[in-house]
């Protein structure tokens, strides 16, 4: 069997199933309930000078059966003390030793992180993260996204931090860049062992139609917060993977964004992550989906006759490719199972109205028939048909050379 134990950047935990800082992790109790339940490692909730929250705090992006694709938050870090933090961070380090236990933290003066990280290690946590992330709020003060948005500042507070600790430092980036390298560099110039990514990204999720105020509200105003859920998934790959194969970038990844089930983990784990941190799906189901989490990737493995997670690292991650570099001559085309389609013609509308034009309606048949001549391949057919393998996309044999577009004739011509 499979084993699940992980190490990151020198901490060795349990399974690679991390709670992200967030309200999850805003107590001992929370986490030590987490760890009970199956979770390798926690994050706490980002310790700083404590703060006053508003009330509300949420809001979301919905399907249609309620369920959240998309979470904000305007709330920010611990609005506890220092004091009653690292109090029952120590009792939660006592009662579960073997389990990672991370400080996150955000503070603006040098002395104030030096001091926050002699109190941690006097506990015995396992290492810290240094939250550049959070895009509202701390911001505006130079905290947070702030820091993470400036690579000079983001290296500079990060020495900070290596010069005087001890244990291992995660640096914690914001997707709200342009490049996702810049920073993470700086961090590991800074001395980081490790970086996560990605945190929240900046957002308004809607508007109230009857008090035409944003949500969520706090006294019928409201301010941008930070996005995350499964929404956010697709952003937050496609970042790790910018990590994972960048020449110069060495460090381990945490990855987070989007992580509700076992298949999400794997695809971070094939993108270049080591661990994989959860928050907006805990939200919603509560600690015990860390069951299938582990179960489900420890299945993968075996199935795929692997050892440990370390061996998925990056794989899907280096068959990415510049647009440039994909075969041009490589041709696929949809083809309709009449024997699972239930006739609603989505795939239809869609072709006709918003794509190529490569479906049509035959006499005397409510099945639709794939004009393959002019079928390009482009997949939205499949995407929109609600019944699951009704289509599929077929390779066609062209019998022609891989041709990539710099080789490409109408390219040579200009």
């Amino acid at each position: 069997m499979a084993n699940l134990e992980t190490g990151f950047a020198g901490i060795i935990t349990p399974n690679p199933f991390w709670l992200a800082s967030a309200p999850p992790t805003n107590t001992g109790y929370q986490v030590m309930n987490a760890f009970r339940a199956g979770w390798g490692g926690a994050v706490w909730k980002t310790l700083g000078v404590p703060i006053v929250n508003v009330s509300s705090r949420y809001s979301a992006v919905a399907y249609k059966n309620n369920r959240m694709m998309g979470l904000n938050n305007i709330e920010l870090i611990t609005d506890r003390s220092l004091e009653t933090n690292l109090k029952e961070m120590k009792e939660v380090k006592k009662k579960f030793p073997k389990n990672a236990l991370i400080a996150s933290m955000m503070f603006e003066k040098k002395e104030e992180w030096h001091d926050c990280i002699k109190r941690c290690e006097d506990i015995g946590i396992d290492g810290f993260e240094l939250n550049y992330g959070c895009p509202h709020g701390v911001c505006e003060r130079g905290m947070g996204s702030a820091v993470g948005q400036n690579p000079d500042v983001c290296e500079r507070i990060t020495s900070w931090v290596t010069d005087v600790a001890t244990k291992p430092v995660i640096v914690k980036l914001t997707p709200n860049v342009t490049d996702i390298t810049k920073p993470a560099l700086a961090a590991q110039r800074g001395g980081a062992n490790a970086v996560s990514l990605i945190n929240t990204i900046n957002s308004v999720t809607g508007v109230n139609l009857e008090t035409m105020a944003p949500n969520p509200t706090v006294a019928g105003h409201s301010t941008h917060g930070g996005y995350c859920g499964p929404a956010v998934k697709p952003i937050a790959l496609n970042m790790l993977a910018e990590l994972t194969n960048h020449p110069d970038f060495k460090l381990p990844i945490s990855g987070i964004g989007g992580i509700e089930t076992w298949q999400d983990a794997v695809e971070y784990f094939l993108m270049g992550a080591t661990t994989v941190q959860v928050c907006t799906a805990v939200m919603h189901y509560g600690f015990r989906i860390a069951t299938d989490l582990n179960a489900g990737v420890s299945n993968y493995l075996d199935a795929n006759k692997m050892k440990s997670v370390i061996e998925l690292k990056g794989i899907a991650a280096k068959k990415l490719r510049k647009w440039q570099e994909l075969d041009l001559n490589y041709k696929v085309i949809a083809h309709i199972d009449p024997v699972k389609c239930i006739s609603c013609q989505l795939c239809y509308i869609a072709c006709e109205d918003g794509a190529h034009q490569s479906i049509e309606l035959l006499p005397n048949t409510r099945v639709p028939k794939i004009i393959e001549d002019t079928c390009v391949g482009c997949n939205l057919c499949s995407l929109v048909c609600p019944v699951e393998s009704c289509i599929t996309m077929v390779e066609v044999k062209t019998n022609k050379k891989k041709l990539v577009w710099a080789d490409h004739p109408a390219n040579q011509s200009n």
